[in-house]
């Protein structure tokens, strides 16, 4: 598998996996604390993690700077945009943390002007955003409502923003920082200092008396251990050294697409003319943010011919 193949080819497994990661999620809370769950799925990755880091001889950086960013990643990536997300689920419809959670893209690119010298904006990227943030706000529109909006409410909506920017920053710290350690050890650092300090947080804050690891449940949480952590994000970080920021940044307007389409065949959940609408503009904006890419393509092998 060449280069090219395997990005687009692992691209479209994280875009899928953490579409399905939303019903995982969605039937592990139903037994386990949203922490304990959480935090379960991290530990649980990090032992597969350290077993592969382990067998492949990857060496893991211990200086200072390394350690001051696996922290920051733990924090930026996993620890706080989790909580933050949990936090807001209490007091706003999962159709608006969708939406707002699209602007982590605009965000990714406002951050990428100040943090990156050698990706630039053009036109078509910001078309192909503003296509594909359109998408995602037809595919949840109905489901949102502001009556009775109260300043919870409020909060959790700037908590779901502050989520979007946490990631957006720890994707471009990444991608300036970590571009000489292995995609094993910065998904398995992180991970485990995010698992540590989410199993605390729970043991003190959650109440586990109606907790119960059901078949369902457990099995939902291996599942995202396994594909919704380790593959993901081993893969993500591959993809954060070989693919411009503001495009990898555009699977938060996939995710949702695959999320709606998996709850219909799985979960029996109704189906609106709006989805198809929707879907349509996510993949009319990711067109559209790649088509210098595509023009370019084209031309070449033309050329070539």
């Amino acid at each position: 598998m060449n280069e090219k193949t395997k990005i687009v080819f692992l691209y479209i497994v994280v875009c899928f996996v953490w579409g399905s990661s939303w019903l995982a999620m969605k039937w592990n809370v139903q037994d386990v604390t949203p922490l304990l769950a959480s935090g379960t799925r991290f530990a649980l990755a990090c032992v597969g993690l350290f077993i592969i880091i382990k067998r492949k001889k990857i060496e893991i950086p211990k200086d200072a700077d390394s350690f001051k960013l696996f922290i920051i990643v733990s924090l930026t990536a996993f620890s706080v945009p989790f909580a933050l997300n949990y936090f807001a689920a209490q007091f706003i419809p999962s159709g608006l943390s969708a939406i707002l959670f699209a602007m982590y893209p605009f965000m990714v690119a406002i951050l990428s002007y100040f943090m990156l010298d050698n990706e630039k904006i053009n036109a078509y990227k910001i078309i192909g955003m503003i296509s594909g943030f359109s998408g995602v706000y037809f595919l949840f529109a109905e489901n949102i409502s502001f009556e009775n909006s109260n300043f919870m409410a409020i909060v959790g909506m700037g908590s779901i923003l502050i989520s979007a920017f946490a990631q957006a920053y720890s994707l471009l710290l990444v991608k300036t920082k970590g571009q000489n350690i292995s995609p094993f050890v910065m998904s398995y650092q992180p991970m485990l200092y995010a698992a540590i300090t989410t199993l605390l947080v729970s043991y003190f804050i959650e109440d586990y008396s109606k907790v119960n690891f059901t078949l369902k449940a457990s099995v939902s949480i291996l599942y995202l251990a396994v594909f919704g952590s380790i593959i993901t994000f081993v893969s993500y970080w591959w993809l954060v050294k070989k693919v411009e920021a503001v495009l990898l940044s555009f699977t938060a307007f996939i995710t949702p697409v695959v999320a709606i389409y998996l709850g219909i065949t799985f979960a029996n959940e109704t189906v609106s003319k709006e989805i198809y609408f929707g879907t349509t503009l996510v993949l009319l904006g990711i067109i559209l943010a790649n088509l210098q890419d595509f023009i370019k393509l084209f031309t070449q092998k033309k050329l070539s011919d």
